[in-house]
């Protein structure tokens, strides 16, 4: 139980959502406990299983919000050196000190693209330290003979994502003798249920369908802005560092950070309501299907020219397929004015972003530069006509870190050709 934060309180009104565990623990073999979102079951992760101080070494290369759920969670996060072409944990380059005086990892599945997790598993095992998996983007994708989520003490995943659902996420744990403690931590974490909430959630689908249908995207973003609903205007949310220090004086705890945690997902920590609950459980039920379809339209960007594919992993990027281009805002300009935007960028690394005074930069930090001024995530449930677009821009793909050069063009799925000029 998390320590000094699950003390009494409700258990989750109503009945349990039983079919979404039960859906996920069959997908992983392991127990699962649904939560309201992604991050706030990492947070309880983390709080049930390092004490205040602890050291968590994780990617610089990943959302905002999950590296302030590690500092509201009372742990001090380190950036870890990553593989240029899928941003995971390069465990070789990680110094011996930085091993000896971490007490978890956190590993990130960028895009659905695994973390060397049997590795990173063993290495956790010599240390005596929990292995945390973050799968908000990796459901569906496999590593070592096991789903992700299937290796760390505990692991995490959005049914925002695959799912469709907007709403909702799992913690699986290794130990199925946890699931009361943990349940218990959930309880005195939850925030009640607001019929306000529940509408808006349920009218959200078809306002955006509306939007779309009458082309009102400029229109309805100054709307959310004026209603004061945005909360970033680039792509990381701004830092605001006199306001992180005072938080940190209140850590462990969700309340003092809640206006970086909440970034995106105001009802992170909101107890579901029936007609939620039942909104996912139609999504996950759909889920097979939605990752056959992310399947093919990986494996047609994966032959692309912009793509860099990796055999160990093969089509596992179901979430975004990471293209690398030499210019890609202007590749994200290209796509917008063909309606296509682009999203999870994480530019620039959170050692960059966030500096010595919240982090501890990684020791090998270009890697993760790299990847973020160039990686371009692109849905594969849109593939054909982002290729087209990115071809007809005249996007360039760029050569990786020791990388040989590139041959001058490769044919693309449907008969395009890209230049390597």
């Amino acid at each position: 139980m998390a320590i000094g934060e699950a003390g009494p309180g409700s258990v989750r009104h109503g009945a349990q959502p039983k079919r979404l565990e039960e859906t996920m623990r069959a997908r992983l073999g392991r127990e699962c406990v649904y939560v309201p979102s992604c991050r706030f079951g990492l947070y309880v992760a983390l709080r049930h299983w390092c004490p205040p101080g602890g050291r968590v070494l994780m990617s610089p290369v990943n959302d905002d919000v999950i590296f302030f759920v590690v500092l509201a969670a009372g742990l001090r996060p380190v950036q870890a050196p990553l593989n240029p072409l899928d941003a995971s944990i390069d465990v070789d380059a990680v110094p011996d000190e930085v091993w000896g005086s971490v007490s978890a990892v956190l590993t990130t599945n960028l895009y659905g693209n695994p973390d060397p997790a049997p590795r990173l598993r063993h290495k956790c095992d010599a240390l005596g330290i929990p292995l945390f998996e973050d799968g908000a983007h990796a459901i569906g994708s496999r590593v070592g003979g096991r789903p992700v989520g299937a290796w760390g003490e505990a692991s995490v995943f959005s049914l925002s994502k695959h799912v469709g659902a907007k709403a909702g996420g799992m913690l699986s744990l290794a130990d199925p003798g946890l699931r009361e403690a943990v349940e218990k931590t959930c309880a005195g974490l939850l925030a009640p249920r607001r019929t306000s909430a529940e509408l808006a959630y349920l009218v959200r689908p078809y306002a955006e369908a509306a939007v779309r249908g009458l082309r009102l995207r400029r229109a309805a973003w100054a709307a959310i802005r004026l209603l004061g609903l945005a909360d970033r205007e680039e792509i990381r949310m701004p830092l605001r560092p006199d306001e992180l220090a005072l938080a940190a004086r209140e850590a462990p705890g969700l309340d003092a950070h809640h206006p970086w945690v909440r970034v995106d997902m105001h009802d992170y920590r909101l107890e579901a309501g029936r007609l939620r609950l039942r909104r996912i459980g139609r999504g996950l039920d759909r889920l097979d299907d939605v990752l056959d379809a992310c399947r093919a339209g990986t494996e047609l960007l994966l032959a692309t020219p912009w793509a860099k594919p990796r055999d160990a992993y093969g089509t596992q990027p179901l979430f975004r397929v990471p293209l690398f281009v030499a210019d890609r805002d202007a590749a994200v300009a290209a796509l917008a004015r063909q309606g296509i935007i682009v999203g999870y960028l994480y530019d620039p690394p959170l050692d960059d972003y966030a500096g010595s005074q919240f982090t501890d930069p990684s020791p090998a930090p270009e890697a993760a530069r790299w990847f973020a001024r160039h990686a371009l995530p692109v849905d594969p449930l849109r593939a054909r006509a982002v290729a087209e677009v990115l071809e007809r821009s005249g996007a360039r793909p760029v050569r990786a870190p020791g990388e040989e050069e590139l041959p001058r063009s490769r044919p693309t799925p449907g008969g395009l050709e890209q230049s390597r000029d």
